[in-house]
């Protein structure tokens, strides 16, 4: 058990430096695409260096009036 979260907690490191280097971190979180993108690139973890870029868009609804 401890091998599995040793080997999960470096797999979103790495993610998280991924997400790092590629900018995610600079500036506002404006909307839901650039939030998921963010947490999708974590998730990817290592994958991120053999060519994987995962994007996420997504539309809010509107608030009603």
């Amino acid at each position: 058990m401890r091998i599995g979260s040793l080997v999960l907690i470096v797999w979103l490191v790495i993610g998280a430096i991924a997400a790092g280097q590629r900018g995610y971190y600079t500036g506002e979180v404006e909307n839901c695409s650039k939030a998921g993108t963010i947490l999708v690139t974590i998730i990817a973890g290592p994958l991120n260096y053999i060519g994987l870029n995962p994007k996420i868009s997504c539309d809010a609804p509107e608030p009603s009036k």
